[in-house]
């Protein structure tokens, strides 16, 4: 599994407790100010690793997962493209740590329902509800994002998610980002992240 990078020690910023942010190569998305371009090149400078190399590393600081209610946040990318990958290691760190998802949303909803059973928290970048607006941000449809989060309705998980609603500078406006924000609450979602997107044009 090609790993763009790890961050120990994360505080309050993607998850409960002390988490260690894990960052996978690859996404289907490709957002005009994308934040993590390097999950979009052909990833020949990133490490490998292993279920087993992986938890080895993120394994060293276990006393803090434990003592802080923290655990791995899964990131990238999208982490959601590697479901399987994500409940192998669920096996092997068990319950006691918290596994988070940073997430778009826009992939195959047999990845979604894979991972409910396993994750904690997921963190959604929404973008924009949308349609157009998605299409022309992203280069791709919502169709995946809208049927995934109602399989998360339907699931009862909603209270488990973050959805982020940004300002897209030139892409959307407050009156469109209070939009996206009334159609997730008929969704049951009720907690937001409301922020604006920094122009970075990859």
């Amino acid at each position: 599994m090609k790993i763009i990078g790890i961050a120990r020690h994360r505080l309050s910023t993607d998850g409960d407790g002390v988490t260690t942010l894990v960052a996978f190569h690859g996404c289907p998305l490709r957002c005009q100010y994308c934040l993590n371009p390097q999950s979009l090149d052909d990833g020949d400078r990133f490490r490998e690793y292993s279920l087993e190399g992986l938890y080895a590393e993120t394994r060293i600081d276990e006393l803090y997962f434990i003592a802080t209610n923290g655990g791995v946040t899964f990131g990238g990318g999208e982490p959601c493209l590697y479901a399987d990958f994500i409940r192998e290691f669920h096996k092997l760190c068990g319950a006691s740590w918290r596994l988070n998802l940073e997430t778009s949303l826009n992939v195959p909803s047999v990845n979604i329902e894979t991972l409910l059973p396993v994750v904690n928290t997921m963190i959604i970048d929404i973008k924009d509800m949308n349609p157009e607006i998605y299409s022309s941000y992203t280069g791709q449809s919502n169709d995946l994002v809208l049927d995934n989060l109602r399989l998360i309705a339907e699931a009862g998980r909603q209270h488990d998610c973050i959805v982020r609603i940004p300002l897209i500078p030139n892409y959307n406006t407050d009156t469109d980002r209070e939009a996206s924000r009334k159609a997730l609450e008929t969704f049951g979602f009720d907690r937001f992240d409301l922020f604006t997107y920094q122009i970075r044009k990859h």
